[in-house]
């Protein structure tokens, strides 16, 4: 009988981080996840439960500890906190994970960053790995500082491989995933954005996470995206996928640009961030952000699902918990 691996996972009781759980333990691996004493654990009753955060290190030491690898998934958004939380969340405790990494016999660390580090250049209509974008935000630079971190760990001290959701949609999202299904669904919704994205389910990014675990190379980073799509598109699908009414209106790409420097004066004035975008942001949403799987496809097997595959399950939830 082979011996069970074990792995450890920050970021375990949030979206994506619960679902990799939950494929590990069907996999018959140990897990061994971080959480906050206040976040709640759901159904992961199987995991082995190390209370803290990416900040108390004895806690991560213990959590690392002789283990086969270490997924790091934690992260925060500007959705939840303010810039300075985003970058002492994602920059500096990726560097406290490593270095209980370095303290430890880990095997590899896989770094769940964002595809929002890369972006299309000189004209292409996709980017891949190669096309390093100037981070607009501190949640895109806190993360690629966090990357440079990660490659410098591969480089000098362990195994490391980096992977790039793009925008994952699957039930337990309430940001993302829920405002597509309203634009797709509900009729007092009858708007939807300018601009495209690449929509990738969340089942397929947790067997790409696996995939990089298993077969990535150390130091090498990889998109992990699904199908490129119009707002447009996306929302027309998931509205036959779901039986709904698809949101007509396009909000004019002026309208959404205006708004960012409205939202940096309140946040001036308030004196906080009260809301997670500014100018730079503003004009991001109404650009095509299509990726390029094509890596990830090639060196680790990857493959995803077309987002119809995703909306039952995305719907069940939706109007269980969301409608």
């Amino acid at each position: 009988m082979t011996e069970s691996r074990t792995a450890a996972v920050t970021g375990a009781t949030g979206f994506l981080g619960s679902r990799l759980c939950e494929r590990l333990l069907e996999d018959g691996w140990t897990v061994r996840g971080l959480s906050r004493p206040t976040s709640d654990r759901g159904d992961l009753d199987d995991v082995e439960w190390y209370v803290g955060d990416l900040f108390d290190d004895e806690t991560l030491r213990e959590l690392v500890n002789g283990i086969d690898v270490v997924f790091h998934l934690a992260g925060i958004g500007l959705w939840s906190a303010g810039p300075e939380t985003v970058w002492e969340v994602n920059r500096d405790g990726t560097e406290r994970v490593l270095e209980a990494c370095r303290d430890s016999n880990v095997g590899r660390v896989v770094f769940t960053s964002t595809s929002g580090t890369r972006r299309p250049k000189n004209g292409s209509d996709f980017a891949d790995e190669t096309d390093v974008a100037e981070p607009i935000g501190a949640y895109q630079a806190s993360k690629a500082e966090a990357e440079a971190l990660v490659d410098r760990y591969a480089d000098t001290d362990g195994d490391a491989v980096t992977v790039h959701p793009t925008s994952i949609f699957g039930p337990g999202d309430e940001e993302f995933t829920a405002q597509l299904l309203s634009m797709g669904v509900e009729p007092t919704m009858p708007a939807h954005l300018p601009g495209g994205l690449s929509i990738v389910g969340v089942s397929d990014v947790v067997d790409g996470i696996l995939a990089a675990y298993e077969r990535g190379t150390s130091g090498e980073h990889y998109i992990l995206g699904g199908e490129n799509l119009t707002y447009d598109r996306a929302v027309s699908r998931i509205a036959d996928a779901a039986g709904g009414s698809p949101a007509r209106i396009r909000v004019p790409a002026a309208a959404i640009q205006a708004a960012g420097p409205v939202a940096e004066v309140v946040d001036a004035v308030a004196d906080r961030r009260m809301f997670p975008f500014d100018r730079q942001m503003a004009k991001l949403a109404t650009q095509r952000l299509f990726y390029s799987s094509r890596k990830a496809s090639e060196e680790l097997g990857y493959e995803y699902q077309p987002l119809e595959a995703h909306v039952p399950e995305a719907m069940e939830w939706y109007r269980a918990e969301v409608q």
